[in-house]
């Protein structure tokens, strides 16, 4: 089953030596045979928040709530089950100061049939 683990924490709270900690976890992941795909998104500040009213495109610069801890990237494995998931959520390098959020992904067929 695939799992998407989304990774939140506070900016200030990032520690530029902690790279190695994540490469040694996607190498792990990968060694295991449960990552599909790894990626950092680019600060919140670069964000553009879209919305559609009354057939209206607004944009607004940067995340559209204000928050403490900012959605940094994600990790999207397939694992057999929950538990399993969880585990990989809690060997994350950031889970002493951030959170994981761990969400299945659903399984749908229509999608998946254009996506070829």
């Amino acid at each position: 089953m695939k799992y998407a683990l989304l990774i939140y924490a506070a900016p200030e709270l990032i520690d530029p030596q902690g790279r190695d900690a994540w490469l040694d976890y996607t190498k792990a992941a990968k060694d295991a045979g449960v990552l599909l795909a790894a990626e950092r998104l680019t600060p919140t500040d670069t964000a553009t928040t879209v919305r559609l009213r009354s057939g209206e495109r607004l944009l607004t610069d940067g995340p559209f709530m204000e928050t403490k801890e900012h959605l940094l990237g994600f990790f999207l494995i397939d694992v057999p089950d929950l538990d399993t998931a969880l585990d990989w959520a809690a060997r994350m390098p950031h889970a002493v100061h951030g959170t994981a959020e761990v969400r299945a992904v659903a399984n749908d067929a229509d999608l998946q049939a254009l996506l070829g």
